[in-house]
């Protein structure tokens, strides 16, 4: 009984707010189609009286137009007494509705209904991280953070929150992933810093995560790039049965640049500098153009115009393969700056 009294009054809440803005059009309206009436001789036409209701409501007061009988002065003071309150309220009500949704959208409850965002899934240091490298770098994409904190962990213009588990198809929806730019899953730190011993149960939930997205493209028939962080290679073939894009093989780069170090000191910093984007220099996926027949024709053409080939997929063998030809299926990156990328695309 009690649940049904609560949900009757949440109804006449909003109920209430749905026909606020309609009786304030009528109460306009209505108000000049009086003043038309008691005052012909001095508005004329109807769209005059609503001109100066408008004008008198508003506290304007031009005085280009004004009551000149009793009965007009009258209506006009009966106009101030009812409309200073209504516009006071309407006021009222426009920051009250603006409170509601700041909350909403700190706390994460609303829906993210733009699209060519990008996703970070996990909120950590890593996290804060990338989401410095895309204000900085990308400054036409949005950023929808999903994580199950009360409230949003940034406040700016161009980040969003969604609170809820990102296992569940409906919390993805309302971060709008079918029309997002990609995905990134950032292993759970807090799950990672009590198993560092068992990664099994990160990479669980991280698989967990790409399974969902996995499923709403399927049902959508469309694809979304996503890139995860793994805690250990060995589960990559797991990612690779739900179409993951990209991995992030945690331990293994670490013991990689580690062991780089020793034989080639300075590498790890070099490592640093190109991820770290402190520097004008980054890589980028660039198009195969029809006029490149061989790598050693893309190679020279790209250096000439201050940008080095580096890669084909993942074969980073290019300077080996220059009387080549360039397959059809070719991935190609560079390293340039971004205004010779933009000349590139």
């Amino acid at each position: 009984m009690g649940f049904k009294i609560k949900k009757f009054v949440y109804y006449l809440i909003k109920l209430k707010g749905r026909i606020f803005i309609p009786f304030i059009l009528l109460y306009i309206l209505m108000m000049a189609y009086l003043a038309l009436l008691i005052e012909p001789q001095t508005f004329k036409t109807y769209l005059t009286s609503v001109y100066w209701v408008l004008t008198t409501l508003a506290t304007v007061g031009f005085g280009d137009y004004a009551p000149v009988t009793t009965s007009g002065k009258v209506f006009t003071i009966v106009l101030y007494m009812t409309g200073i309150w209504l516009i006071s309220f309407s006021i009222g009500k426009l920051i009250d509705s603006m409170y509601v949704i700041e909350k909403l959208k700190v706390g994460g409850k609303m829906k993210y209904t733009g699209k060519n965002h990008i996703i970070l899934i996990g909120w950590g240091n890593k996290a804060k991280s990338a989401i410095h490298e895309i204000l900085t770098s990308y400054k036409m994409n949005d950023i929808v953070i999903i994580d199950s904190m009360k409230t949003s962990p940034i406040v700016e213009d161009r980040i969003f929150y969604i609170r809820g588990d990102a296992t569940d198809e409906e919390t993805l929806l309302r971060a709008n992933v079918h029309k997002a730019k990609g995905v990134i899953i950032f292993a759970e730190e807090s799950i990672a810093d009590n198993t560092k011993h068992d990664p099994l149960l990160v990479d669980g939930k991280t698989l967990l995560i790409a399974t969902a997205i996995t499923a709403i493209e399927k049902k959508l028939n469309l694809s979304v790039h996503v890139t995860v962080e793994v805690i250990n290679q060995k589960h990559i073939r797991l990612f690779e049965q739900v179409m993951v894009d990209e991995f992030v093989p945690t331990e293994e780069m670490i013991s990689h640049a580690a062991v780089r170090s020793l034989f080639s000191p300075g590498v790890t910093q070099v490592y640093s500098e190109l991820m770290s984007g402190r520097y004008e220099e980054g890589m980028y996926e660039i198009p195969k153009r029809a006029e490149w027949l061989t790598f050693g024709d893309a190679f020279t053409e790209l250096i000439n115009k201050g940008a080095t080939l580096v890669a084909n997929h993942h074969d980073f063998t290019i300077n080996k393969k220059l009387d080549e030809p360039i397959p059809e299926d070719a991935k190609l990156f560079v390293i340039c700056d971004e205004e010779t990328i933009a000349q590139l695309k």
